[in-house]
Formats: structure tokens, sequence, C-alpha cells
């Protein structure tokens, strides 16, 4: 699974580790919030409505982030927009820890999420036009496993912070270590190189306005509607799931704070082996039938996991296949979506379909939060994520399969600048 590792030159390992590591560290920042909105409800009194609001919130605020960020790589490079994405969302995250309300907080993650939707735009690029063609699919899968990291960490941290202090201190001390990931800067600062670009240069020349609108113009309108309609299905059913699954499991499930861990400790571990998987795939199958297979597994487990009447065993045995599946449509976007765009707006394509899904996909959230006002918790989830992963399947077969197509780094002129590295 990992030989693609041993055959790629020095400077694709630290492109690959340091966006590994922006992954881990933004899954760690993002999924502490779902886990301590039973906290803020306890300890603000909000509604799960308003819980909800703050999520679709932070969703659009990173959808914004992603489009603008993406351009920003197309105009000043892409690692350079790197840098400043992780301050960016590490110092909003650190901030929150100190809110005082219910608005102070919804301000916040949206900055977060502004940095967050950035530094995922400028990471993609900047691995798709570094990673050679035949290992594309593999590597960023790989990299997208570290949100399975992250994410453990979060759920780790939480049952911690929630075992050892008062819940109202505890989602304050999370917070605060959401600060780690601007240490990542030194890291990239010194190891990471800007891609050489189709002319053999390494200085971007796309104006700004350009690299934001450019994606609009008739060569490439229809892939960047049809991949904002994959974006929004594959986000809405993401968020829509695990935003409110702690929630689930300790309020509908009665599960106590180890319970809670341990059940969504088997969902993040699948999901790191899914993006592994789905890695593997995506160069062997290719970019649509990956995701197809994948998209399918969702919309059945999903519906399985919390619409039939199953035991707390069967969900903990499902929740391997449920995290597994959940996994797939993440790591195939990266590959995807950078095949689809050409040089000077792939910066800002990738942004917007990847993040412009988060717009739409932010009401979901919140429309669940009150759907649980009348029906079951689970029975909102599963009806509204199930429904987002159908339009994944709808948006693929309209996309062409672009499994090997060659970026810059697969002329000669890059060549030796890669392995120089």
């Amino acid at each position: 699974m990992f030989t693609w590792y041993r055959q790629v030159a020095p400077g694709e390992r630290r492109t690959f580790w340091a966006c590994f590591g922006g992954w881990s560290l933004d899954a760690l920042d993002i999924q502490m919030f779902s886990m301590v909105i039973p906290a803020l409800i306890a300890t603000w009194g909000v509604s799960k409505t308003e819980a909800g609001l703050i999520s679709g919130v932070t969703l659009v605020a990173s959808a914004l982030g992603g489009w603008l960020g993406g351009a920003l790589s197309d105009r000043i490079g892409r690692v350079k927009a790197l840098q400043i994405s992780i301050v960016w969302f590490a110092t909003a995250t650190f901030l929150a820890a100190f809110c005082q309300n219910f608005e102070q907080l919804m301000v916040l993650k949206g900055l977060q999420g502004l940095g967050f939707g950035a530094e995922w735009a400028a990471g993609a690029v900047l691995m798709a036009e570094v990673i050679r063609s035949e290992h594309r699919g593999k590597a960023m899968g790989a990299v997208q496993s570290g949100w399975a990291v992250g994410w453990g960490g979060a759920v780790l941290l939480y049952t911690i912070a929630f075992s050892m202090l008062p819940q109202e201190y505890a989602w304050r001390v999370m917070f605060a270590i959401g600060l780690l990931p601007a240490l990542l800067i030194i890291y990239v600062r010194r190891k990471v190189e800007e891609p050489v670009r189709a002319c053999g240069e390494s200085k971007p020349r796309t104006s700004y306005f350009k690299a934001v609108f450019g994606i609009f113009r008739p060569e490439t309108l229809r892939v960047t509607l049809i991949g904002g309609l994959f974006g929004f299905g594959a986000h809405g059913g993401f968020y829509g799931l695990f935003t409110w699954l702690p929630t689930f499991l300790k309020t509908e499930r009665h599960l106590s704070v180890m319970g809670t861990g341990a059940y969504m400790g088997v969902i993040i571990v699948a999901f790191g082996i899914g993006c592994l998987t789905a890695g593997q795939l995506l160069d062997r199958l290719g970019r649509r039938r990956t995701v197809m297979l994948f998209a399918s597994g969702c919309i059945v487990l999903t519906v399985t996991y919390l619409l039939a009447p199953i035991g707390p065993t069967a969900m903990l045995i499902l929740g391997f296949p449920l995290g597994f599946c959940a996994a797939g449509i993440p790591a195939s976007m990266g590959a995807l979506f950078n095949e689809l765009y050409p040089e000077g707006v792939r910066g800002s394509g990738v942004g917007f379909c990847y993040n412009f899904g988060r717009i739409l996909s932010a009401g979901l959230p919140v429309l669940i939060g009150y759907m649980s006002n009348t029906w079951s918790l689970g029975t909102a989830i599963g009806v509204d994520a199930g429904l987002a992963y159908s339009l994944v399947l709808v948006a693929v077969l309209m996309l062409p399969e672009t499994r090997g197509k060659a970026l810059q780094q697969d002329l000669p002129a890059a060549a030796p600048t890669v392995a120089e590295a």
C-alpha cells in the first residue's frame, strides 16, 4: 500500500508530510466543535438549532475561504497561501477558548472556517502539482487519512478533558490547544518549495481577478457547476452526519463520555483505512468508479446506522464500514478536482468545487437541529445525510474520467526541480 512512497523524490515526500500535518491539525481544530456541542448547550443554554447555526456559519465561511484562498494560491503561490491559512485558522481556534457568549463563538468559528477552507485548497493543489500522476490518487488518499489522525486526536482530547475537568472549562481547554497547527509553519517555511509551473517558472503570473472568476468561463463552466453539486452532496452528507453523531450517541443512545469516545474511535480508525484504500482504488479503478462505490456504501450504511432498530453491538460493528465508506468521497475529491482544471485557475477551481458545496450544505446541520424538534435526532440525520450522498452519485456520472492526467510536474522542465528539492 505504501510502495509508492519509496518511488517518489525527497521533495515530494516533504510536501506530502507538510500537507498530511495540515490535514491532521485541521481536523483536530474542526472536529472539536462537534464534540463540545452538549457542553455548550448546558453552559450557555443554546438550542440544537443554534448549535447547528454555528456549524453552518463555519461551513459557509470555509466555502468562501476555499474559493478565495485557492485563487490566492494561483496569485501568490501555493506555499505562501498555505502558510497564511494555517496561521489564520489556528489563531481563530485559540481565541475561541476565551468566548463569553454564543455570538462571539459564532464569529470566531466563522473566521476559523475562512482559514480552514483556504488551507485545504492551497494544500490540495500543492500536493497534486508536486506528486507525479501515477501516484497522485494514492498520495492524495494518504494525505486525506490525516483527517482521521486529527479527528482521533480531537476525540482523545475530548475524552481526557471532559473526564478530568468540569465541562464549563473542558471545552475551553480543547479550543486553546487548537493553536498547535501554527507550529507547522516552521516546517513548511524550511522544507517545502513552490512547484515549478508549466512555463518552467515557480512564480505565478495569474491576476487575482482572473484566478477568482476564470472558472466561470465557457470552457470550464460546466465542470464548475457539476463540481459544485458534487461538493454539496459530499459535504452535506459528511457534516450532516458527523456534526451531530456525538450528540446522537450521547442523548439518544445514552452513551457515557467514554462510550461515545469508543464508538467514535471505531468510526475514525475505519475512516483512516478508508482514505488509504480509496487512494489505491483511485489509481487502479479510476476516479469515477471509486467515487460511485463509496457513495453507494454511504447511502446504505447511513440509513441503516441511524434509522434501523439495531442494538449497541450492531451499532459498534456497523460503525466500521460507515467510517470506511465516508472516507472514500473526500479522499477522491483532491485528485479529481485538480485534474479537471488548467493551471491558471486550478487553485480557484479546486477551492470552489470542494468548498462551494459547503455554502449549500451549511444549512443541513441547522436543518437537522430544527427537524429534531419534531423527529428523533437519528431520523433527521439519516434522511438528510442519505439524500446528500445521493447527489454525489448524480454528479460523478456527469464528470469525465481523469485518471493519469498529466499536470505540470510531469513536464521535463519540472522533473529536475522536484528531484533536487
